[in-house]
């Protein structure tokens, strides 16, 4: 070989080199290494602590079964709302004499007196519970107060003012892409560590689960036992807490969801202060849009929610709402689905004011409200309780109806003030029973217009051509909910 070979040789190992060691060509992104855990575990698995909570024979506890997590009675009819569960430990089978059954999960020590924060669902209903720490040391934990809708449980434990607290973050600021890594017990195994990356923050589940948290989505390896453990960043702080995986398995599927730690810790305040937890309410039940609801709207796209029902006496109520508008915005912040609405709402404080951007007769307002406090245990007409399950037939329909005049014993029955609505008499149209309307049912407004008779439902819809999208409110049973009618024959149909 000669020297020029030798020398070419040279530094092409060299550039090998400088480029193995992280030196990059001008220009290049910069290369960096996977982040090391190791601190991040060492200073705070002694912060986690592994939750047992324990029932006897007698009671339920509401929170012993991997089912999925719904704030108030569930679906079980519902495919979807089947794969979002919520998750502890494998329950371990009692001998008859003890006539008691365990459920394990985790959580974390957020104050050197011996609080602790877990999910509602770990402990709900339990006749004991216990922390184990680190140090194998067990202590009985009492509940302070818990939130079934946030799902958070604050526990209690004799620390004597010398446990170690973790540090908390601001869940406010994370991005997609950021490291975060699980501390917890899945299926017992204590302080297992997993880590991933955060998938989506601002995730809304809607109405079936949690409709007043804005979930972290994350890639993290969470299971049976995780529940209520923490989620750190790579500076050691907690930004979440882990509640729910989405599976149609049982198991781990690469999507998990944790509950901003800002949502948690106004919780803890609340609990502390008062007791409970106050969420705010605007007072309108709201809907998904769908493609031909935003045509009839003459939106450009299918952002925001359509209010279909507003609760009378309410801050909605009084500020002059009403069925047909459509949420654009809220304090500013863009409503892009009906799922967004009640995070926001419920977050604002009980008897402040907030500007609701609508769309109005093809026009856009801003209206202020007076948000109101909801009542504890209430889920009708809250902060915005999605209304897509009574309109989940809408879709590309039209129309095909025949209507009749409503008595005055049927509107009182059906609650409805003299002169409102026309009934549905029969369905003529094949895309019109597509769309599930059906004999029986009331319409009340059409185009966002109210009607009270058959004569003003055939006046509304005398000019309607093909292609042209007729946006109907519908009552149904005690529901309402708008169904975009799309006359056949158009470009659309």
């Amino acid at each position: 070989m000669n020297r020029l070979a030798l020398r070419m040789l040279s530094c092409s190992v060299l550039i090998s080199l400088a480029l193995a060691g992280g030196v990059q060509a001008q220009g290049a992104p910069a290369v960096t290494g996977l982040p090391d855990f190791t601190g991040i575990v060492q200073k705070n698995a002694p912060s986690v602590v592994h939750v047992e909570a324990k029932y006897n024979g007698k009671k339920a506890g509401k929170g012993r079964s991997s089912g999925r997590a719904a704030p108030d009675a569930p679906d079980d009819d519902d495919p979807q709302m089947e794969m979002f569960r919520r998750f502890f430990g494998m329950p371990m089978m009692p001998s008859p004499e003890e006539q008691q059954r365990t459920s394990l999960g985790s959580g974390f020590i957020i104050s050197a007196d011996g609080y602790v924060l877990t999910n509602n669902h770990v402990v709900d209903g339990a006749d004991t519970i216990t922390v184990r720490l680190q140090d194998r040391r067990t202590l009985t934990a009492k509940v302070v107060g818990s939130d079934p809708q946030y799902d958070i449980a604050l526990l209690k434990v004799d620390g004597k003012g010398s446990l170690p607290a973790v540090s908390i973050g601001d869940s406010r600021a994370l991005k997609p892409g950021q490291w975060v890594l699980a501390i917890g017990s899945p299926f017992g195994f204590d302080y297992t560590v997993t880590q991933g990356i955060i998938s989506a923050v601002g995730r809304n589940l809607g109405s079936q689960d949690q409709p007043y948290t804005s979930f972290i989505q994350t890639d993290v390896p969470i299971n049976r036992g995780n529940s209520g453990g923490p989620l750190f960043d790579l500076q050691g702080r907690v930004v979440g807490v882990n509640s729910q995986i989405y599976s149609n398995t049982g198991g781990y599927q690469g999507v998990a969801f944790s509950i901003p730690i800002d949502v948690a810790m106004n919780v803890v305040k609340q609990i502390k202060e008062k007791g409970y937890v106050s969420r705010g309410m605007l007072g309108v039940t709201v809907q998904a849009l769908t493609d031909d609801m935003a045509r009839a709207f003459k939106l450009d796209s299918g952002s925001g929610a359509a209010v279909t029902q507003v609760m009378p006496g309410s801050g909605a109520d009084k500020a002059g709402l009403r069925p047909g508008d459509v949420i654009l915005s809220y304090n500013g912040q863009a409503i892009n689905q009906s799922a967004d609405l009640p995070p926001l709402v419920g977050q604002t404080p009980p008897g402040s004011k907030a500007t609701v951007e609508i769309l109005r007769d093809g026009k856009k307002q801003a209206v202020p409200v007076v948000v109101s406090e909801m009542p504890r245990d209430k889920t009708a007409l809250l902060a915005g309780g999605d209304a897509d399950k009574s309109a989940a037939h809408a879709g590309a329909t039209a129309l095909g109806l025949s209507v009749q005049d409503l008595d005055g014993d049927t509107r009182q029955q059906l609650g409805l003030k003299a002169g409102e609505g026309v009934g549905i008499a029969s369905v003529t149209g094949a895309v019109a029973a597509r769309a599930g309307l059906q004999s029986g049912d009331v319409i009340l407004m059409v185009n966002q217009k109210k009607v009270g008779n058959a004569a003003a439902f055939r006046e509304a819809t005398r000019d309607a051509k093909p292609g042209d999208t007729v946006l109907l409110l519908v009552r149904h049973g005690d529901q309402s909910g708008f169904i975009g009618l799309t006359v056949p024959g158009g470009k659309n149909d």
